[in-house]
């Protein structure tokens, strides 16, 4: 298991890797809308609700376990950001996804609002759309107030971190800012020339980009799974060989005390023998041959 994951890992990150482009590239395509004047759309993603009253956390976790503390550091973040809300007497709603962070949560009685499985291993954009339009739709039609999403970021191979991003509404700021991308200092605005109007097509880009930024947190999450498991498969059969051979010795040291035993006991059976032993003499009487014994 520690070489399939290991396999696995390096397919992940190829993955989040080919993902990057069309990521930066969509959120330059937000940025030049944007600063074309697209930021006065009245898009309901682009607008703050006055009152927060319902948050939803989309949780993504694994499907399968054996792979150490990833899954457990995810639940709890989530975990503690709902104790908080209920804390402020807020209310709050799970999207998971992953069998485990279902199965977390549901056994201990939280609100679930809906449930994705299946595909922890390897995501699909297909599958970060089904996500995205559902708790957009949701978000639109006043169930959700804001969106947050809850996962691990892989950063290499041997680092990864738990975050905490938010999804819905975009922050105009975030937007601009190109999702905290720096933006290039020798760089020149391009002119473009926009039909429709920046506002209209900034719309219509809205869900594609919460897709987008759903897709790179489940393919960051999978490569992190693999990563976790790699380490958790590797210390196991550490532990493993380690456990053999102390019980390897303790066999051994069991073995030469049952041989010893059992050399003892023959040797003392022999001196018994030896000891008890009766001398035989044998007299010539003539024709008569006598045999006598002499303790």
């Amino acid at each position: 298991m520690e070489l399939i994951a290991a396999s696995r890992i390096v397919k992940a990150q190829q993955r989040v890797a080919a993902a990057v482009p069309y990521s930066e590239q969509i959120t330059e395509v937000v940025k030049d809308l944007a600063a074309a004047g697209g930021m006065s759309s009245q898009s309901p993603l682009l607008k703050s609700r006055e009152q927060v009253r319902t948050t939803a956390y989309v949780v993504i976790s694994a499907d399968r376990g054996l792979c150490g503390g990833y899954n457990a550091g995810v639940q709890r973040a989530a975990e503690g950001e709902v104790k908080a809300d209920v804390l402020d007497g807020k209310q709050y709603a799970l999207v998971t996804v992953g069998r485990k962070a279902e199965g977390y949560f549901r056994f201990r009685g939280y609100n679930i609002a809906a449930v994705y499985g299946g595909f922890s291993d390897s995501p699909t954009y297909a599958q970060a759309r089904a996500i995205g339009e559902d708790v957009v739709a949701r978000y639109l039609a006043g169930e959700f107030d804001r969106v947050e999403l809850v996962y691990t970021r892989f950063i290499s191979a041997g680092s990864q971190e738990v975050v905490l991003r938010p999804l819905v509404p975009l922050d105009r700021e975030v937007v601009q800012g190109g999702d905290g991308k720096a933006p290039d200092a020798a760089g020149t605005p391009a002119d473009y020339e926009f039909e429709p109007d920046p506002a209209t097509i900034l719309d219509t880009l809205l869900p594609r980009y919460v897709e987008a930024r759903i897709y790179a947190a489940l393919l960051n999450a999978a490569a992190s799974e693999h990563a976790f498991r790699q380490r958790a498969m590797k210390s196991a059969t550490d532990n493993a060989e380690e456990l053999i051979k102390n019980l390897s010795r303790i066999m051994n040291r069991a073995r030469q005390d049952s041989i010893t035993t059992e050399i003892m006991e023959i040797v003392g059976g022999a001196e018994a023998l030896s000891g008890g032993k009766k001398n035989v003499q044998i007299v010539d009487l003539g024709d008569i041959t006598a045999v006598g014994s002499s303790n």
